[in-house]
């Protein structure tokens, strides 16, 4: 029997590693100290400290990302020195993670003090406030988001996100060498890495080290990228479609038909699901290709098996009729 997957669900994340993953993406720079790398962001959305700054605290979002925009620096020029130093003293006393400032403005000396003594880090970033807090929330989504890993290989397929897996010796990397040069593209080899966006969507991506290698008996570890070019590999892919490769002595019996359509779940949702038997001679990667295209008409309303069957009921309806 398989192991279950072990499902890894972060509670936190280190502002420090926060920014290791994502300050480049987000046009991020460090302003002030190193200090505040430690703390941890508990909640995975972005909060503006609007009416913090101006001494309410009832319903402080204080396990987040605070960032200041336009509105909260326009709030604080017009307060005087003494009295904007004490409000965003007040702030930095909160158990914050981290402070962004946007529109690439900095703090004013004594606050950057204050943020430091407090051991709060703070960050600059040139993006305009909305797009940054739109962009960081996308990020810290997936940087929460149930994750687990299991083995299979991940291709995209004519843009359906197909995972293959099967016990040793199925012939996974030779299929997928196979989908390669008819143009697919791979995502992971061996271990594919899953994370639950939202509870709407499975997101495949490979183990960094792993990324746009394979490993195939017999020749060892090759650079798909170097081989098929770039576009034969892809960072990330949604999954859509799980097959697993079995050899045909271990099949029972088959649905010959498809009108039972089976899923396999993981993290929690169902995702279409179907076995192959592998055979001597079968080409493989031609009938993922096919299954591809099949799942992919699914996605646009059309089944071919009910269609037929449709067809086959009425047929024998009409049948029935003229034999009245």
């Amino acid at each position: 029997m398989p192991k279950t997957p072990v499902i890894n669900t972060p509670a936190s994340l280190e502002v420090g590693t926060f920014f290791e993953h994502h300050g480049k993406d987000l046009d991020m720079t460090l302003m002030g100290t190193e200090a505040g790398f430690s703390r941890q962001i508990l909640e995975p959305t972005i909060n503006r400290p609007g009416l913090a700054l101006t001494g309410f605290y009832k319903y402080f979002a204080l396990h987040r990302i605070q960032v200041i925009g336009l509105a909260e620096r326009s709030y604080l020029r017009h307060l005087s020195d003494a009295n904007a130093e004490k409000r965003f003293a007040d702030l930095c006393r909160q158990r914050i993670p981290c402070i962004v400032v946007s529109r690439g403005q900095a703090l004013s000396d004594e606050m950057m003090e204050i943020a430091n003594v407090a051991g709060i880090s703070i960050f600059q970033t040139n993006m305009i406030t909305m797009n940054y807090i739109n962009a960081a929330t996308v990020r810290l989504d997936w940087e929460f988001a149930p994750s687990t890993s299991v083995h299979g290989c991940m291709v995209d397929v004519m843009g359906i996100g197909i995972m293959i897996q099967g016990a040793s010796g199925t012939g996974k990397s030779e299929t997928v060498l196979g989908l390669l040069r008819r143009g697919a593209s791979l995502v992971a080899d061996d271990m594919v890495r899953l994370r639950n966006i939202e509870d709407r969507e499975l997101i495949a991506t490979a183990p960094e080290l792993g990324r746009s290698y394979m490993e195939v008996r017999g020749l060892g570890i090759i650079d798909v990228t170097a081989l098929f070019g770039v576009g034969s590999y892809r960072t990330e892919k949604r999954l859509d479609f799980v097959i697993t490769l079995r050899k045909e002595e271990e099949m029972g019996q088959i649905d010959r038909l498809g009108l039972d359509p089976k899923t396999i779940k993981l993290l929690g949702l169902e995702v279409p699901h179907i076995e192959l038997p592998v055979a001597a001679g079968r080409d493989m990667a031609q009938l993922i290709e096919v299954a591809a295209l099949d799942q992919k008409l699914k996605t646009l309303g059309y089944d071919s098996a009910v269609e037929f069957n449709k067809k086959l009921l009425k047929k024998m309806h009409e049948q029935r009729k003229s034999m009245v």
